[in-house]
């Protein structure tokens, strides 16, 4: 007699297996799998190791945020302005700092290849050394001329590092921690800046070249770092695959995600995916090969997502309060040095808080509504600032066209225009920040990623560009009515982000290719699904919305 017969159980009317209202999962559905069968822990070992190899890559950001926000401080120094001759805003202030964004784009050609020829970690070492270099030429400069090539050796070192950084730590960490880890990868662009702007405020007591050049040699910290430790660090598993080290891959995922066992779930995972979805001879081998960026609608689609994210997150209106907050503090009635460098290293700190509590919401809440909610946020801000800009500008406020302050009469004005600062800082590092370096990186394969995040460079870059040479004389010529530009910028980008760009959260950066193959990515990419288990101990979907 049967186990059904002895249990009094009608096997004629008991359902069969393949009757069960569930269905096997495979596909994207393999990570939920992992997750049920291998639960992860974030404290192991391991994990702790990765986290700390993470921590390199993060330098990338630290010396990108130094470099990219050296230049608001310094256009706050008097006597650095002296030396050579320029203010807080105008084109002299666009040309100084713009050098930094030219760099960057003229070194396009170079990312991929530095990447995807040598690995992740040799190309944030050859990025590190060019940071060196520039650092030594600018520390030393007496000409602007020499002052301007050092900003751009740093800008093009920037994009190489900037470019491995992200990529390195993206693809070394578990599945079920990218989203976390790689978004705090661009958290750490605050601290950088925390480090200028708190540097910047004390070599102001010291006063004269010291104030300004001591703060110059610091930009050398961080790529002293990377070069002196990325040796010590694993290599990308994916670049080993590519690279016909399979064995080496195997093991650098056994020993981290697997915690030593070879037949981990995870380690199965990634492994029959590399085997399946990785392009053993793609355009990565080749340094001149671009078509995988333009291959099919699907490719095409993943590179524009990549972009939009990149130059969005310039065309805030962050730029003006990055690099000339100088001028937007004066125009708001902020005039002494001290004072503006007080202001500077405090609207750093809370940035940085903030950008950590978005990292850790990304994977809860999602890329889609944190980006959908700092872009319509800094559009409300950006509103709230030019009604107050243009209220203390009534009252006398503003910038001259020589580039000089004037004081205001309306003291409520100047405190809500400071308010409405920090409130954006805020509304933009929650949500914006994180992802600017996770989102670019997830949406592309690996075959053009390398490549695809050297585009997204020069989409930086090129965005940067306009905001250095458009904003300083924007605010010099209109003043607060640049701001209205923002408003309608950040409206618009929040509705495009809300009708093409896909959620990445819940799956492994293969897994990623479904998503961008079908119809509809978007409402493909936000389908929710409920895994467990079916009394025959398979994994399923128990619900499907």
């Amino acid at each position: 007699m049967s186990a059904e017969e002895k249990n009094g159980v009608d096997i004629s009317t008991a359902p069969e297996k393949e009757q069960v209202q569930t269905k096997v999962v495979k596909g994207n559905e393999a990570f939920a799998e992992a997750m049920t069968k291998e639960p992860p822990s974030a404290w192991t070992g391991a994990q702790i190791m990765i986290y700390s190899f993470s921590i390199i890559g993060f330098f990338c950001s630290t010396m990108n945020g130094y470099d990219g926000s050296l230049i608001n401080n310094l256009l706050q120094n008097q006597w650095f302005k002296e030396y050579y001759n320029v203010q807080s805003s105008g084109i002299w202030a666009g040309i100084v700092s713009s050098m930094y964004q030219i760099g960057g784009v003229v070194a396009l050609p170079f990312v991929g290849p530095a990447i995807d020829t040598w690995g992740r970690r040799v190309g944030m070492l050859i990025g590190a050394l060019l940071i060196i270099l520039g650092t030594i030429i600018q520390g030393t400069s007496h000409a602007a001329e020499a002052f301007m090539g050092g900003r751009f050796l740093l800008g093009f070192g920037v994009s190489i590092a900037a470019a491995a950084g992200p990529m390195y730590v993206v693809e070394i960490n578990h599945p079920a921690f990218r989203g976390v880890v790689g978004a705090m990868y661009n958290t750490l662009w605050f601290s950088g800046a925390i480090i200028a702007s708190g540097a910047a405020r004390g070599a102001l007591n010291t006063g004269g070249d010291y104030s300004w050049r001591l703060i110059t040699w610091l930009q050398a910290l961080f790529s002293g770092l990377i070069c002196l430790f990325v040796f010590f660090l694993p290599e990308s598993p994916r670049w080993l695959y590519v690279n016909n080290k399979k064995e080496a891959a195997k093991q650098m995922l056994t020993k981290y995600h697997g915690n030593g066992n070879p037949e981990s779930a995870w380690v199965s995972l990634q492994m029959h995916e590399y085997e399946e979805l990785l392009n053993m001879d793609g355009a990565d081998k080749r340094w001149w090969d671009y078509r995988a960026l333009f291959r099919n609608r699907s490719s095409v689609y993943r590179l524009c997502c990549n972009l939009a994210v990149s130059i969005f997150g310039q065309w805030a209106g962050n730029a003006v309060l990055s690099y000339f907050l100088g001028a937007v503090l004066e125009s708001a009635g902020y005039i002494n040095s001290i004072e503006q460098a007080n202001i500077t290293l405090i609207n750093s700190c809370q940035q940085f808080l903030f950008a950590i509590f978005g990292a850790f919401l990304v994977d809860r809440v999602g890329r889609r509504p944190l980006l959908l909610f700092s872009f319509t946020g800094c559009c409300v801000v950006w509103l709230g600032m030019t009604i107050a800009a243009s209220e203390f500008a009534k009252s006398g406020g503003g910038i001259n066209p020589d580039g000089t302050a004037r004081q205001g009469t309306n003291k409520a004005a100047s405190q809500a225009s400071l308010a409405m600062i920090f409130i954006f800082g805020s509304i933009y590092s929650v949500g914006i920040t994180p992802l600017q370096a996770l989102y670019p990186v997830e949406v592309l394969s690996f075959e053009m990623r390398a490549k695809g995040m050297a585009f997204s460079s020069l989409a930086v870059n090129a965005a940067g560009l306009l905001n250095q040479f458009a904003w300083p004389v924007s605010m010099q010529q209109i003043g607060w009515i640049t701001y209205v530009i923002f408003t309608v910028q950040d409206a618009v980008q929040a509705f495009i982000i809300w009708m093409y760009l896909p959620e990445t959260k819940g799956r492994t950066l293969e897994e990623l290719d479904e998503i961008f193959a079908a119809k509809n990515p978007v409402k493909a990419s936000i389908k929710k699904k409920e895994i467990g288990l079916n009394q025959y101990g398979d994994v399923v979907n128990v619900h499907e919305v």
